[in-house]
């Protein structure tokens, strides 16, 4: 399977001749140009990206703003094999945290990382385990140790929280 990183986002039109509001999620946001076309989630559709002054860009043969209100809210990803490696022997992509095996601090199995999500509040790791599937905070307190190498990361999960329903008094 290929890994894909998400780089950017197509934003609405900006006049009539197929510019769009380019969001890019690269350090330097005139950089994602630089990786070539780039694809949809799916990977079957490619996208050449011109990145122009003021958060603005060019998609390779839209040209009218009809054609880039099509395009609206379409993310942009590039396969992982494609990005620089990284800087620091501790730093490391989130897409790489996928499919490394999740231990306790004891060394025991607590499953699989299936996926890393962010909605807003921070990245949280699902992971897939014996037990069922399980979210936990994608923190240092939480996961001290990842392990690329080894193919495994450490998690600390925080106690689980219960919270029970109000209002359900005995009508007795």
């Amino acid at each position: 399977m290929v890994k894909r990183v998400l780089l950017g986002e197509i934003g609405r039109p900006h006049g009539v001749r197929g510019l769009v509001r380019l969001h890019a999620f690269t350090a330097d946001p005139k950089a994602i140009g630089a990786y070539g076309p780039l694809t949809d989630a799916t990977g079957t559709k490619r996208f050449g990206v011109t990145p122009m002054p003021g958060g603005l860009g060019r998609i390779e043969g839209v040209a009218d703003r009809d054609a880039a209100a099509r395009l609206t809210g379409t993310k942009l990803y590039v396969e992982r094999d494609r990005l620089p490696p990284p800087a620091d022997p501790d730093e490391f992509l989130l897409c790489d945290l996928e499919g490394l095996r999740a231990v306790g601090e004891d060394g025991g199995d607590l499953g699989t990382v299936r996926a890393v999500e962010d909605y807003g509040a921070g990245p949280f790791l699902v992971i897939e385990g014996a037990g069922g599937e399980r979210l936990v905070p994608f923190t240092k307190a939480a996961v001290p140790v990842v392990d690329l190498a080894a193919g495994r990361l450490t998690l600390v999960p925080p106690p689980e929280v219960t919270v029970e329903p109000q209002g359900q008094e005995d009508a007795a």
